[in-house]
């Protein structure tokens, strides 16, 4: 299990937010920290840290009047980390080249392949043909309806149609490189993750998953885990010490390696 780090931004700041309480109208957020540093000085505490593959999340849409700031932001970080952070947030065919060239790694993409509840199979192999299975992640972050998870998109405000399941990952994993799932119930919550969505990830295991949502102890680290057959990959936020919580995030690295 890899310790996989984020880089909120929402309305030109570094922040953890409660992933539900997004809205575009307004600009508004809930949030649980605002940093007075820029992005930049995470992208650097993870290039000397050695730790790769990194989100950078951009919150506002592009037709938001911080969209510009929160974007400066971005490219602020993976100019301090070339090559080592994946960014998402708007990202379309026509525009992904431009955060490749300033330094991402992978591009995040969610909303544009989902669109009106369905996947987009015309928009996703153009995305795929634009930058490259190896440097696409798609992004499946879901909530609980009924008895499965279903896929939101347009920064988690609007519920598709997409279920995530094992046969959902085997399609989509011709495409791309990675996939990263937030679970949105829990997210920025700090209350414990989703445990059953970790073991319906962890069971496929064919390519990189990264899981975000609800971490908050040592244990849920140690239970994602075991859950996930070791094959997850582990987001933290608000409840690391980076972000006002009480993880340390060097522990929390040791523990994703196996050193404790």
């Amino acid at each position: 299990m890899e310790f996989r780090p984020c880089i909120d931004i929402h309305n030109g700041k570094v922040k953890q937010i409660v992933g539900g309480s997004l809205k575009d109208a307004g600009n508004l957020a809930r949030e649980n920290f605002v940093s007075e540093k820029d992005a930049s000085f995470f992208a650097e505490l993870y290039r000397k840290a050695g730790i790769r593959g990194g989100h950078i999340i951009l919150l506002n849409p592009p037709g938001s009047e911080y969209y510009e700031q929160t974007k400066e932001q971005a490219f602020l970080a993976m100019k301090a980390y070339p090559g080592g952070l994946q960014v998402g947030g708007g990202i379309t065919a026509e525009n992904a080249g431009e955060f490749l060239d300033a330094g991402a790694s992978h591009v995040i993409v969610t909303s544009y392949v989902f669109r009106d509840g369905y996947i987009h199979y015309d928009r996703l192999e153009k995305l795929a043909e634009a930058v490259g299975k190896d440097r696409l992640v798609l992004d499946l972050s879901c909530k609980k309806i009924g008895q499965g998870y279903r896929i939101v998109t347009d920064r988690w405000q609007n519920v598709t149609e997409e279920y995530v399941d094992e046969a959902l990952l085997e399609r989509l994993s011709g495409y791309c490189d990675e996939f990263l799932v937030h679970a949105v119930d829990v997210e920025g919550k700090s209350n414990g993750i989703e445990a059953e969505l970790a073991g319906l990830l962890g069971a496929w295991g064919k390519q990189p998953v990264t899981y975000a949502g609800g971490v908050h102890s040592y244990d849920d680290l140690r239970l994602l885990k075991e859950l996930g057959n070791n094959r997850l990959n582990v987001t933290v936020g608000s409840a690391l010490d980076l972000f006002g919580g009480k993880l340390e995030w060097r522990k929390v690295l040791s523990i994703c390696r196996g050193e404790e």
